[in-house]
Formats: structure tokens, C-alpha cells, sequence
């Protein structure tokens, strides 16, 4: 298990499940209600930490490294070709081995993907969802319309051939300095709006670098394209996992007849997931980073927000209880920025306040 330190009231335990062995993290009452913690990508569940610690009395916070992450087992690989696939079959294996048939659930950018997928399979198991700075339902990368439309018929455009090799490098070599670039500069340029800069920083860079990488792993692996920019997903690792060639069918989030109540907050400020994100291929192709781009026309920036909040207009439609805070100032990680914004949101879902 990986040596991260913990915050008081934090506990760290390895837990095997028939699926998965990893590091799980756990505050409050062991007989609480169970709120489900899952976290992005280039990260692990340190990330939530202080949200666990502020839980209201009651209340079992539970945050397990994800399938290629952190504390779990290297040898489990992330199977792009199921999606969000395995950290949903992953997620629900862990709840039935802690013996919880219901959860509330919150979800960060990568780990909103995840939850979009339990709210499509397992909607009947969730209590609530909180989405926090959420990848978009269709995936990252590669579609274009609120309707996810794919640019092109093989997702060019999307998937582990579209990650900068370099950051996956400096990730593998555990650079923790503050060079140009390297993960500690990306994460405080990035992963936040600027001049913030968390309480916890080694900490957190501690658990970006706990990622595991490879071929198989992080970036994942691609296939050669005709179509711009000459690349697509292949079919390992979470990059590719979150393509949205494997997105399946996002109409059954709104369509299925259990529909927890969800709460959606994200950064206006944020530069990773948005309608004009700086870690999209549409958007790069644009400012002439990557060159060849086909025009707006063809690849467009990909509206992840947009595409979020039509998703979440239809689930509302159809009878969904949906509440959305668009912080300002705020980058990609609004629980961490703007804490006392985040739980009073997040603790009103909970506890029906």
C-alpha cells in the first residue's frame, strides 16, 4: 500500500474485494451512512480528503484508489473497451464487501465519468450523486454538438495517443519538481485557479504521482488513424477508457425510471474540463499547438459543459431532481478552492436540507 499521510480522522486500509485489492480511505462512524468518494484521473483518493473530514456527524466517508491508481494492484488493468466498465463494476464490488446496499456518491472529473456509469447501471443503489468539475457523459475528447456527435466514425482525436508523453514520463520518474511542465507545475496551473495553492501540496502531488503508467496503464495504448491528428483509442488504460468511442448508450442515464437527486458544481475558471478546454484536441488544433486541424467545422472544441448540462436538463425533464453551482474564480478542483461553498451544497444533498 502507498505511504501518503493521512489527515486526523482518516484512516487508510487495504481492502480486497473479488474484483480489486487497493487502498481505501474512510472517516466517521463505521455504522454511518456510506457517501462514496471516487476521484479523477492523475490523481487518488487523497484528493478528498478535507471533504471527508468535514462530512456531517452520521456520516461514513469511503475513497478508494481507483483501478490504476495508487494503492491498487498494478496487475489490474483498466479494460478501455467497457468504458467506465470496470471502475463501476470495481465501485459496487467494494460497497458489497463493506455491506452497503445504498450510498450517496461523489464523483471528480475522471471519477464523474465513473459516476455517470453508475447512474446509468446501478442508479437503484445511489442515494445521491454529487458531480464535481465532472467529465463530460459523452467522454473527453473527439465529439463535437451537445449531443456528443463523434468527429470522426474511429474517435480520432481522443484516447491515450493524445496525451503529452513527456507529463507520463515525469510521472513514472516521480518528479516532484517545480520545472516547467513537470506534475507539481501542471497541478498548480491547472488543477486549480492560480494564486491558489493547497494546504496540502506535497501531499496531493504525492498521489498524482501515484498513478500507474505504462503501455497498459496511463497514457494507455493507440492506434494509427487517417484522420486527425493521425490517432486513435486504443484499448487499455483510463485515458482511452474515458474515450468516447466507449461512452455507451448516455441516453439511459435520463431514460432509466430511478433517478437519484444530483448536484453538479464546477469552476468557471476551469481549464480542463469546459467548452474551450486547453487539454482538448479541438481546442490545441485551434491555437495552432497541433498542427493540421481540419477547421471548427470538422473538430471543433468538444462542449463538455455544455453537453453535461443538456444531459442533466433531459434527466430533469424526466423527473430528476438536479442542482448546479458554477463557482467563479474556481478551477477544476472546487471542493478543494472553495471548500465552504462546496459542503454546504454537497451537505444539504445529503442530508435532504
Amino acid at each position: 500500500m502507498i505511504d501518503i499521510p493521512t489527515l486526523p480522522g482518516v484512516t487508510a486500509t487495504s481492502i480486497e474485494t473479488p474484483r480489486l485489492s487497493t487502498r481505501v480511505l474512510f472517516s466517521g462512524p463505521e455504522d454511518g451512512t456510506p457517501v462514496l468518494f471516487i476521484h479523477g484521473n492523475a490523481s487518488n483518493a487523497t484528493y478528498w480528503e478535507e471533504t471527508m473530514v468535514a462530512l456531517p456527524a452520521g456520516f461514513r466517508g469511503i475513497a478508494p484508489d481507483l483501478r490504476g491508481y495508487g494503492g491498487a494492484d498494478r496487475a489490474k488493468l483498466v479494460d478501455a473497451t467497457r468504458g467506465s466498465g470496470d471502475w463501476v463494476a470495481d465501485a459496487i464490488a467494494l460497497m458489497d464487501q463493506l455491506g452497503h446496499k445504498q450510498f450517496h456518491l461523489a464523483g471528480h472529473s475522471l471519477g464523474g465519468g465513473v459516476c455517470w456509469g453508475l447512474m446509468r447501471d446501478h442508479a437503484d443503489r445511489l442515494l445521491s450523486v454529487t458531480l464535481a468539475a465532472t467529465a463530460s457523459p459523452y467522454g473527453f475528447g473527439g465529439t463535437k454538438g451537445v449531443d456528443g456527435q463523434p468527429c470522426y466514425a474511429d474517435f480520432a482525436g481522443s484516447g491515450g495517443g493524445v496525451v503529452n508523453a513527456a507529463f507520463v514520463q515525469a510521472i513514472a520518474d516521480h518528479d516532484r519538481s517545480d520545472a516547467p511542465n513537470s506534475p507539481r507545475d501542471v497541478m498548480n496551473k491547472f488543477y486549480w485557479k492560480p494564486p491558489f495553492r493547497a494546504a496540502r501540496e506535497e501531499e496531493l502531488l504525492s498521489g498524482l504521482l501515484s498513478e500507474h503508467t505504462g503501455p497498459q496503464q496511463y497514457a494507455g495504448d493507440f492506434v494509427a488513424s487517417a484522420n486527425w491528428p493521425n490517432v486513435a483509442p486504443g484499448v487499455y488504460g483510463p485515458i482511452n477508457a474515458l474515450s468516447p468511442k466507449y461512452a455507451g448508450d448516455v441516453s439511459k442515464i435520463w431514460a432509466s425510471p430511478v433517478k437519484p437527486p444530483v448536484l453538479w458544481v464546477y469552476g468557471q475558471d476551469d481549464q480542463i474540463v469546459s467548452d474551450n478546454s486547453l487539454f482538448d484536441i479541438g481546442t490545441l488544433g485551434a491555437f495552432g499547438i497541433v498542427p493540421g486541424w481540419p477547421g471548427v467545422d470538422v473538430f471543433p472544441s468538444q462542449p463538455m459543459i455544455s453537453q453535461t448540462r443538456d444531459v442533466l436538463a433531459k434527466y430533469a425533464a424526466g423527473g430528476g431532481s438536479v442542482t448546479t453551482l458554477a463557482l467563479k474564480d474556481c478551477g477544476h478542483t472546487p471542493y478543494l478552492e472553495y471548500p465552504q461553498e462546496f459542503n454546504t451544497a454537497f451537505h444539504a444533498l445529503l442530508t435532504g436540507g
